[in-house]
């Protein structure tokens, strides 16, 4: 059986730097990230990665202190790899050449299941040269998240003879967007979903909108859903329910359930015709469309006078409903229901 291996890059990610000279180079320096003994000891009893750190000769004076605490609570590493050359020196041992790590590429190591963790682009390459799983760090809480879970992330590309719509969601992502749909209030109100949400999204829309914005607006709420259904994956660990959200005189409640049944109500009506270069008439039809392709229960309730910002607070509170619903639990990785399936 092949093993894996997570490599650690350790200035960064495993200790802080000082960010005048990006080295931590004395005892009074060293200084651990959050949560990083509580979230490597995890990863260390629970899963089944060997512990490779990879740094380069900076910060060798604080390197056994650090590593004396991290083994007093029970983390070791399987391997510690040290480059000791200058960027001029064009060592093929520097990062992100493979150099150092030619004893993992022989195969005994499952690379394509194999991670590099960093905080820099040469991590990035790294991972890449070797052919390895690459996680940003971001925390150590994600990190033993994504280790333990697996990443959440989807493409969906959609066509018709109406509409061609490529979404791409990571949920658990930053708040990253790139959303062109070619109806502007309409990707203005999409931005809400990734921003508030804290999810990556992509959403890529060519429809007819010669005709009218319908088929548009309806088939990416069909792809977004899907894109929501398939990236919780088997919805282990999640909380399973999320809000309601102020707007200046707004008011909304978003609350749902990802529990596998679509069902929405909606309360709320719009004065307007339209916002933008939107028909108020589709923000219905539009949550319909999503709550039947992510299989979940909507219950949407706005009340307020200004329309631009009750649309707004009803995507925004939909986005918070959504990133509450979805938050995981690794220490409780059940299904969140009695029925035993979502």
């Amino acid at each position: 059986m092949q093993r894996r291996a997570l490599f650690i890059n350790r200035d960064g990610t495993l200790i802080k730097e000082r960010p005048a000279t990006f080295q931590v180079d004395m005892l009074e320096q060293l200084e651990f990230l959050p949560g990083v003994i509580r979230n490597l000891y995890f990863i260390r009893k629970e899963l089944d990665f060997e512990l490779v750190m990879v740094t380069g000769k900076e910060g060798l004076g604080v390197q056994g202190k650090m590593l004396e605490i991290l083994a007093g609570e029970g983390i070791t590493f399987d391997d510690i790899l040290i480059d000791t050359s200058l960027p001029e020196d064009r060592s093929p041992n520097r990062k992100p050449k493979p150099g150092m790590l030619k004893y993992y590429l022989t195969g005994d190591y499952d690379l394509s299941n194999s991670c590099v963790a960093g905080d820099r682009e040469t991590d990035r390459q790294l991972a890449e040269n070797i052919g390895c799983r690459f996680i940003t760090f971001n925390s150590w809480e994600q990190m033993k998240e994504l280790l333990f879970a697996g990443e959440r992330q989807a493409t969906v590309q959609r066509t018709t003879k109406e509409t061609d719509i490529l979404v791409r969601m990571n949920l658990d992502g930053n708040g990253v967007c790139d959303i062109s749909t070619g109806i502007g209030f309409f990707d203005h109100l999409l931005e809400q979903i990734g921003k508030h949400g804290g999810l990556d999204l992509t959403i890529r829309v060519n429809g007819d909108l010669h005709v009218d914005e319908h088929h548009t607006i309806e088939d990416t709420a069909i792809a977004l859903g899907e894109a929501l259904y398939q990236s919780l994956g088997s919805k282990r660990g999640i909380e399973r329910y999320g809000f309601c959200l102020p707007m200046d005189d707004c008011l909304s409640t978003v609350a749902l359930d990802f529990g596998g049944r679509p069902w929405i109500v909606w309360e709320t009506a719009f004065k307007r015709e339209m916002i933008g270069d939107m028909p108020t008439e589709m923000f219905f039809h539009f949550f319909k469309s999503l709550s039947d392709a992510a299989k979940m229960n909507l219950y949407i309730k706005a009340e307020g006078e200004n329309e631009h910002h009750k649309a707004e607070s009803i995507f925004k509170a939909l986005a918070r409903s959504i990133k509450a619903a979805v938050k995981r639990d690794v220490y409780k990785y059940e299904l969140p229901t009695t029925k035993g399936v979502l």
